[in-house]
């Protein structure tokens, strides 16, 4: 498989079994509680893919697969320097 760019990834934090992300990659809205579930969560880390609705601003991020610290992503999310 080919490898995903570090410019596909966006960090995740998991406090008291809810799944954050600090900032929403679409909008910039901050602290953005997710409607991923920590069995979701585990899925991903075994590469099984996830489609995370942002409630936010109701774009959808595919989740291709997740570590302990980010999400891995089928489109780049950060800004190239």
């Amino acid at each position: 498989m080919k490898m995903i760019p570090f410019e596909n990834t966006w960090p995740y934090e998991l406090q008291m079994g809810d799944i954050y992300v600090s900032e929403c990659p679409y909008c910039g809205e901050e602290n953005v509680l997710t409607n991923m579930k920590t069995r979701d969560l585990k899925r991903a880390k075994e590469h099984v893919k996830f489609r995370l609705h942002m409630p936010c601003c109701n774009k959808t991020m595919v989740i291709l697969e997740a570590d302990d610290d980010y999400f891995w992503t089928d489109e780049p999310l950060r800004q190239q320097r």
